[in-house]
């Protein structure tokens, strides 16, 4: 065991330095650019929409549509703006341009009064958002160990379950990786899709192979992704993303039959991004987001109703209302050019939860958002079993990986002998 332990230490230390990827000026930039930046929504007409393949989440190209940027670039006029770009979100019945300050006019001045121009829907800031890492860590605590793994794949695999990875761009040539992108798509202008650290360790963690002879396996060995790029990298290796790119990503995925979004980021609440995520539950697909420790509620878009939320198990912080513990410490995963390493965060629990919830969905595959947070949430009495006040606040929530897919089975799935010899110990 101490050989095994020495080699993964020296595995972390060689490979745990995150790379920035090719885009990361650029990415930079687009952050700078966006704090100057408002989101204008325009109403849809409600005739239906067409899907168009060429166009992952458009639409036929018509009158009105020509009509809507005709009265969006008055818009930007009155208001001392300029638009710089638009997406159309026919899953919410709106067109969503972005429109950017000419005159140093104050944001806030601009966004009250589109607020109160009839022809606006809503207008709100461009938010930033960020992924939820820790430090890394190099004492080795494989999450196979704390979630029996091994017996939780002789049960399921995520077989054919659609989880959309929206994150940092993905290594789809990682030797772990090779072949499990459904498809991928880049909704960061400006930047090539490159492979990132965050985007690509979040993706090992949901579906990594399971068998192929190296590195790890996936919670999820054998779910489909899709690598949907809404964030990029710094020069400083932060990964950040913003209400447009993300906005486009999760409503190519409510278009593109995702049945899990996987969101591994936090920052402020946001109109747009709360819309699309209830249009998704609303569709049945299951959202599972990364508590920010450092915010009471669990930060956005943790904090939205409907929304499993997952903090890192072992972390002190108070666990906000309802949300789940996870593996998030320590974990080896996969990284851009054939690599792993060690990461922590609570972006990295949220990844563990939803590829829990692709073996749930393989097991019962018509189990809908609410039934699917039940199966996940640990007993009351376990969280109650610990002896002192921070343990059991450590303990609160933290999900029993094979009680949930005991549940899913409808049989036991781990332990079973001793749990056996134990009630039979315990029979009059």
């Amino acid at each position: 065991m101490k050989r095994l332990l020495a080699a993964l230490l020296t595995l972390a230390l060689a490979c745990c330095a995150l790379p920035c990827g090719a885009g990361a000026g650029a990415g930079g930039d687009t952050g700078a650019r966006a704090a100057r930046q408002v989101l204008v929504m325009l109403r849809m007409p409600p005739p239906h929409f067409r899907p168009d393949s060429a166009y992952g989440s458009g639409y036929a190209d018509d009158g009105s549509r020509a009509a809507r940027r005709r009265q969006a670039a008055e818009l930007a006029a009155a208001h001392g703006l300029r638009v710089v770009d638009d997406w159309p979100m026919p899953a919410i019945g709106i067109d969503c341009f972005v429109m950017e300050d000419a005159d140093d006019v104050p944001l806030e001045r601009v966004l009250d009064a589109l607020a109160h121009d009839p022809r606006v829907a809503w207008a709100q800031p461009v938010n930033t958002y960020h992924g939820l890492d820790g430090d890394p860590l190099y004492a080795v605590q494989p999450a196979a160990r704390a979630w029996h793994l091994a017996e939780l794949h002789r049960a399921g695999t995520g077989r054919m379950v659609m989880v959309a990875v929206v994150d940092s761009g993905v290594d789809g040539d990682h030797p772990d990786l090779a072949g499990q992108l459904a498809l991928r798509q880049n909704f960061v202008d400006g930047v090539p899709d490159v492979a990132e650290a965050h985007g690509t360790a979040v993706a090992g963690i949901v579906a990594a192979r399971e068998g192929n002879g190296v590195g790890i396996a996936g919670i999820a060995p054998q779910a489909r992704l899709m690598a949907l790029r809404a964030c990029w990298e710094t020069a400083k290796q932060e990964t950040l993303c913003n209400s447009f790119t993300l906005g486009k990503a999760l409503h190519f995925a409510l278009l593109n039959g995702a049945r899990i979004i996987n969101l591994s980021l936090g920052g402020p609440a946001d109109r747009l991004l709360q819309t699309l995520i209830d249009a998704a539950l609303a569709r049945g697909m299951a959202v599972v987001a990364a508590v920010d420790p450092l915010r009471p509620d669990g930060g956005f878009p943790a904090s939205q109703r409907g929304v499993i939320a997952v903090a890192q198990a072992g972390d002190r912080h108070a666990l906000p209302p309802g949300a789940l513990r996870a593996p998030g410490a320590d974990i080896p995963t996969t990284l851009p050019g054939a690599r792993w390493g060690l990461v922590s965060g609570s972006s990295y629990a949220a990844a563990h939860v939803a590829g829990l919830a692709a073996l749930v969905l393989e097991l019962r595959p018509g189990t809908a958002p609410l039934q699917l947070r039940s199966m996940l949430a640990p007993p009351l009495h376990t969280a109650l079993a610990a002896h002192d006040a921070d343990r059991e606040q450590e303990q609160t929530g933290s999900i029993d990986a094979c009680a949930t897919i005991a549940r899913a089975a409808g049989a036991c799935v781990c332990r079973c002998p001793q749990t056996t010899a134990i009630t039979a110990n315990a029979s009059p």
